[in-house]
């Protein structure tokens, strides 16, 4: 297997978008469903994530895309880590945190003081990641996405 090494993190292209969108899929697909949002978000990352003030980023392996991640800007100063996906056959290598890690790094060049996250329970690996790079859990406000059942944060 392919160590933590040989990932490279690299930003968004528009080349880029059909990776942003079949890995997201495949896992939203896998453990959920894609809701209208996302359908959104994945076919029009430059208009629903960049054009606001976010940012894309993808994890490589020799020039192969096996992950992705998104900031989305909220309001000054406060970003929604989302869209976080990394191909099946590449999970477990640390992938996951390497980009993780790549979006806190990011959000702090974007001027972040916060950075929020919805994710579910049952996804134990992700929120594992998340707790170990410093998020703390928040009261989850109703209605944001179906399958959310945690929000948590990280301030910076």
């Amino acid at each position: 297997m392919t160590g933590t090494t040989d990932i490279t993190i690299q930003s968004y292209r528009k080349e880029y978008q059909p990776y942003f969108e079949r890995l997201n899929i495949a896992w939203l697909e896998a453990y959920f469903k894609v809701e209208p949002i996302d359908a959104y978000v994945l076919g029009n990352p430059e208009e629903a994530i960049l054009n606001e003030g976010g940012a894309i980023l993808f994890a490589a392996i020799d020039q192969q895309i096996i992950g992705t991640v998104a900031l989305k800007y909220m309001e000054p100063g406060v970003y929604e880590l989302t869209k976080m996906a990394v191909d099946e056959s590449f999970r477990g290598n640390g992938a996951g945190k390497i980009l993780c890690a790549a979006a806190i790094d990011k959000g702090r060049e974007l001027g972040a003081h916060k950075i929020i996250l919805y994710s579910q329970t049952g996804l134990k690996a992700a929120i594992g990641i998340y707790r170990q790079l410093g998020f703390t859990e928040l009261p989850l406000e109703p209605g944001k996405y179906e399958r959310a059942d945690i929000k948590m944060q990280l301030l910076l």
